[in-house]
């Protein structure tokens, strides 16, 4: 308590040494208040609220989240430009939230605490997001009236909390879309060096982001501040976000220059509000699929959890559920197909319009036709994953850690070894090689398809890239297009990768956990995906390459 206390008066000087060169603030801070995270465990930081004269209990206020406490905030003069820029309808009335990094007491109170400052500020990944989503943001919302839009949200720190802002948005852009990032510390400490390259790769979001840094930024061991903050402003326009700067002549690693230019940068983050951040794909050059209007949608299901995916030879979508098999029709309402007697692997459609199925628990791959007749085809297979082509059936055994193919023309099946958990598996456009996903490997796998069907020449070969403290991607589905682009459903997102193996795009999930994947429709330009146990569709700017048919060849890679 006597801790408490100190801390509390302290922050009352720091407060008053701040207003004593700028007009009294207006709006009433409150605070400091004691958290203890459990999504940070043995945590505990101090947080302040600021709530401007405006503010209407009756009506939704939005919200602005700022790393580093109130000293970060006062060191901007925030409360001041609030109140002036609020009062005067420049910006709409909103509620700030002032956050302390957190610390882990030590018992000895001669040794330090451990200091949790860039391990949540710094990494990438969605943990700090859900500590606001979850922790903080849902205590606040017990005393104050706070939007759920997140166009009502913003988001801004110094430095590394800056890089932190930028994440929490980038994660959630369901929850935050208007970020403001001073000395932003986008190099390698933990991994934000990689943003500029994500964010050319990964389909755009809707955020609007404002950049600040000075040409005498730090330059250490991790990185170049001014030079990655270029390389953030280069990327994000590449992609098409609504993005603005402010460049400082001279300017190091300190709060001189964004006091000059917070009002301004503000006002940009705002402008037009309530009217909402769109995101923006016409500037994806590269690697194209997506149409611009089409978004994911849900296709509601009168059965719950789908496993597997599979695409008839009318482009009709079947999906299993432990030992059903199910069939939607054009208006997505699904009906019983078919059953089997065990736990259903792998499915996949052939020109003959069979689909086959394997059967885990039977240790076989079956057919069914069209009246869900069934027959034996392949004894003693544990296919996890399958997929049929002219001359058979290829399918991923994850216990044994092989590949197996079955000849419709020697009725044999020809194993090879693979170097971890085979998953996902999709041939591709001109037939000649066949790629593979693993559970517990980061490189995705391609072997050579020889002429009559077997597989040689295996090797390493689709660089994925991988979440944040993970040592895989979590590949699931494979699928490929007439261009012969590889979709694989990963814990990112569903990363499509060239003909040289190089992810060019990444599609965002409908959903957290992604499971399987497929193209079909009518026209074959429907990319279906299972996520969270549920179904959804969106509409593409290409076709599936069905490998019963003949080849496809598409046009020669650029190297």
């Amino acid at each position: 308590m006597y801790k408490l206390i100190v801390v509390s008066f302290l922050i009352q000087c720091l407060v008053a040494n701040a207003q004593q060169d700028s007009p009294a603030i207006i709006g009433n801070i409150t605070g400091p208040f004691l958290w203890f995270s459990k999504i940070y465990p043995g945590t505990q930081r101090n947080y302040w609220v600021y709530v401007p004269k405006e503010y209407n209990a009756e009506k939704p206020a939005c919200l602005m989240v700022v790393q580093d406490g109130l000293s970060r905030a006062t060191g901007w003069r925030l409360p001041e430009v609030l109140d002036s820029m609020i009062a005067a309808k420049q910006i709409p009335v909103m509620i700030g939230i002032f956050i302390d990094p957190g610390t882990v007491p030590s018992d000895d109170t001669s040794s330090f605490p451990r200091f949790n400052r860039s391990f949540e500020y710094d990494a990438m990944g969605d943990r700090y997001a859900r500590f606001l989503m979850e922790e903080l943001i849902p205590e606040l919302s017990r005393s104050y009236n706070l939007s759920t839009n997140p166009n009502d949200r913003s988001i801004a720190g110094a430095s590394s909390g800056a890089i932190c802002a930028f994440n929490v948005a980038w994660e959630r852009p369901d929850a935050f879309r208007r970020v403001f990032s001073s000395i932003g510390t986008y190099v390698g400490l933990r991994g934000a060096h990689e943003f500029p390259t994500l964010i050319r790769k990964t389909e755009p979001k809707p955020l609007r982001v404002f950049l600040q840094d000075g040409t005498r930024d730090n330059n250490i061991y991790a990185g170049d501040w001014w030079v990655a903050n270029q390389d953030m402003l280069s990327a994000l326009t590449w992609a098409g976000y609504e993005v603005n700067h402010a460049w400082g002549e001279g300017g190091g690693h300190d709060s001189r220059h964004t006091i000059t230019i917070l009002p301004n940068a503000l006002k940009w983050l705002w402008k037009d509000h309530p009217a909402a951040i769109h995101s923006n794909i016409d500037s994806i050059i590269r690697t194209n699929p997506l149409l611009k209007d089409s978004l994911w949608e849900e296709i509601p299901l009168n059965v719950f959890n789908p496993e597997k995916l599979a695409v008839s030879t009318k482009g009709e979508l079947y999906f299993s559920q432990k030992n059903s098999i199910y069939k939607t029709d054009k208006k997505n309402s699904s009906t019983l197909f078919a059953t089997i007697t065990g736990s259903i692997g792998g499915i996949s459609f052939h020109g003959d319009g069979k689909l086959y199925v394997a059967n885990l628990s039977q240790q076989k791959i079956i057919s069914l036709d069209s009246k869900g007749v069934q027959m034996d085809i392949v004894n003693n297979a544990n296919a996890n994953f399958l997929t049929v082509s002219q001359k058979g059936i290829y399918f991923s055994d994850k216990i044994k850690k092989q590949l197996g193919f079955y000849s419709f023309t020697s009725r044999q099946v020809n194993y090879v070894k693979v170097p971890g958990i085979p998953t996902g598996l999709s041939i591709s456009a001109e037939q000649t090689f066949i790629n593979i996903g693993f559970d517990d490997r980061p490189l995705g796998y391609s072997f050579k398809i020889l002429q009559n069907g077997t597989l040689d020449y295996g090797q390493d070969y689709i660089h994925y890239h991988l979440p944040y403290g993970e040592t895989t991607p979590q590949v699931s589905g494979l699928v490929t297009d007439t261009a012969n682009l590889l979709y694989s459903a990963t814990a990112l997102g569903i990363q499509i990768s060239d003909q040289l193996g190089r992810v060019n795009l990444i599609i965002s999930k409908p959903a957290q956990v992604l499971t399987d994947l497929k193209i079909g429709g009518d026209d074959f330009n429907i990319l279906y995906a299972i996520c969270n146990g549920k179904l959804f569709r969106r509409k593409l700017n290409t076709k599936a390459v069905l490998s019963w048919l003949p080849a496809v060849k598409p046009s020669r890679p650029r190297l």
